[in-house]
């Protein structure tokens, strides 16, 4: 059956001639009003083509328009792990940020897998999206790097973005986190109010960001006074249960006269406080413990984390600033971080 005045019929969806019939313009016309054409449409003419997408229930053909134009309006974002809050975070300035560009995200997780970082990489590139953002620390020793590279560049010759964040492995954009920093900011202070044996929780060998923040904790015990044993570190899942079973195997088998854990995240730390409360004894008191992030979570747990606060969201954002060509975005430096002393740390002076 036709709906009236159209003769088109309901079981057939509304193509762009149809749209550019009923409003009585070009199809040039038409599609320049729909597609977010940077040529300027007569303001009356752009009216009457929404009117008429709206009584024909048109939907545009993305594929179609991402073939036409060699790109979509979409941002791919890849992240580790969706429910950490350090990649939330991110994920909420890149969403911020693509909407003041009326931009749309996509999201998938890697799950740490260099194998599954490349497929999704491939897979990605035949979907045609504007930016891409990798947001995942990647391992040291990585036989997918030099593939997943040439994906990388293939995807920017055919007139696609990529972005890094944390760390430049790969020759291309990147929002620089200065980890290593932050780390050795955090164990000078901790050696200024008064801590002096300490250990450590963090992720599996082989994983950059870890790497970076634990030796950086190194440097800054090494230069401060600090002492740090190689048997008082301890790996473990880079997630909140990593925190929890290492701090556990760590009060098992005696922690001896560490004063401090530093976990190598926020979420392994608030594990770690929960293995020190289950243990019976009390985190800030007991056993002091530091994280590094400064995720949302750490400033309601009790007792609340001292952490390095890393400004996650504006990570973000700058990231999709510096794939669309922001010049402020491209003359920043590394992302500032800040020491953030909290309860789970009250000194021992």
């Amino acid at each position: 059956m036709a709906e009236a005045g159209t003769g088109i019929s309901r079981s057939a969806p509304a193509t762009l001639h149809d749209v550019a019939r009923e409003a009585g313009v070009s199809l040039a016309t038409a599609s320049r009003s729909l597609n977010g054409s940077t040529r300027k449409v007569n303001e009356e003419y752009r009216k009457r083509v929404l009117e008429a997408a709206a009584r024909l229930d048109y939907s545009p053909n993305l594929s179609a328009q991402a073939v036409a134009r060699g790109t979509t309006t979409t941002v791919a974002l890849l992240v580790a792990d969706i429910a950490d809050p350090y990649f939330s975070s991110i994920a909420a300035g890149v969403v911020a940020e693509a909407d003041h560009e009326h931009l749309i995200v996509t999201m998938a997780a890697t799950e740490r897998d260099p194998e599954r970082e490349l497929e999704l990489v491939r897979t990605l590139r035949g979907q045609r999206p504007r930016v891409m953002i990798l947001a995942g620390s990647r391992p040291t020793a990585d036989p997918t790097e030099g593939a997943l590279g040439e994906e990388l560049r293939a995807y920017e010759r055919s007139g696609g973005r990529v972005v890094l964040i944390s760390r430049n492995e790969l020759d291309l954009r990147t929002v620089l986190v200065d980890n290593f920093a932050g780390a050795e900011a955090l164990a000078r202070e901790l050696v200024g109010i008064g801590y002096r044996k300490f250990a450590v929780i963090t992720g599996a060998e082989g994983l950059r960001t870890a790497a970076d923040r634990v030796e950086g904790f190194r440097a800054g015990l090494a230069a401060a006074g600090g002492t740090l044993d190689d048997d008082d570190v301890i790996r473990d899942a880079f997630t909140r249960d990593g925190g929890y079973d290492g701090m556990r195997r760590l009060l098992e088998r005696g922690p001896g006269d560490v004063e401090l854990v530093f976990a190598a995240n926020d979420v392994m730390g608030v594990g770690a406080l929960s293995a020190i409360r289950d243990a019976g004894l009390t985190p800030g008191t007991d056993v002091a413990v530091a994280g590094f992030d400064d995720i949302p979570t750490v400033r309601d747990v009790t007792p609340a984390l001292t952490t390095v606060r890393v400004p996650l969201e504006e990570i973000g954002r700058r990231a999709l600033r510096l794939a669309l060509g922001d010049a402020d975005a491209q003359a920043e430096g590394a992302v500032p971080t800040e020491v953030v002393l909290r309860e789970s740390t009250p000194g021992r002076k």
